[in-house]
């Protein structure tokens, strides 16, 4: 499997470009970056892309994701709990004082029982409320994609619309931190981590990005 980052924006935004290379099936994971490069990755694996996939609904993560859905056709996924965060993104946008964001369009929702899939991969979907609502992780084979869950060294913040610190606790030690410690942990923000580390070294108690 392939996995490349892109880092984008001013808050610092990861996306992620998911090959499986045996089917060269394609996903992207929190569209908030420039389709330009990310097609250059995609056209040099010779892969194809298949999907958008959300792990929450706030704008920085969903920024570019009309763009690349009017450039390719392709549906966006989210869970069904954070689907109105993507549809007013303009809410959210002008509470900050930022041009607006317009929504993709063919929005899917799924939850924790559903069956989403990268080639010849199963995707488990992990809901972890707290950031949001509608918050989730996805593990494919030993890599899970936190969003604004769990961060190197540090957890999502709570303070905007839909957050509850005690929920995103729960979401951490009791659901995340159950993981294997290999694990490799690829958030919507900041470095790549895994489990284990986080498991020792970040209370889910202390400091909120």
């Amino acid at each position: 499997m392939i996995i490349k980052i892109f880092p984008t924006g001013i808050f610092g935004e990861n996306t992620y470009l998911v090959i499986d290379e045996e089917t060269k099936d394609a996903i992207i994971i929190d569209g908030g970056s420039n389709f330009e490069i990310i097609n250059d990755e995609i056209e040099k694996h010779n892969a194809v892309l298949k999907y958008i996939l959300n792990t929450h609904g706030h704008f920085d993560h969903i920024i570019e994701e009309k763009d690349i859905q009017d450039r390719t056709g392709v549906p966006v996924y989210i869970h069904e709990d954070d689907k109105f965060l993507l549809q007013n993104l303009t809410v959210q946008t002008a509470a900050l004082g930022i041009p607006d964001v317009l929504p993709p369009k063919d929005v899917i929702t799924f939850n924790e029982n559903s069956i989403l899939k990268l080639g010849n991969k199963t995707i488990k979907i992990i809901h972890t409320p707290g950031h949001t609502q509608g918050s989730c992780c996805f593990l494919i084979d030993d890599n899970l994609f936190s969003g604004d869950t769990l961060f190197y060294g540090s957890v999502g913040r709570t303070d905007l619309a839909g957050g509850n610190f005690k929920q995103l606790q729960h979401s951490i030690v009791n659901i995340l931190f159950q993981l294997n410690d290999n694990i490799n942990v690829y958030p919507g923000h900041d470095a790549k981590t895994t489990i284990g580390y986080e498991k020792k070294y970040n209370s889910p108690f202390g400091s909120q990005r």
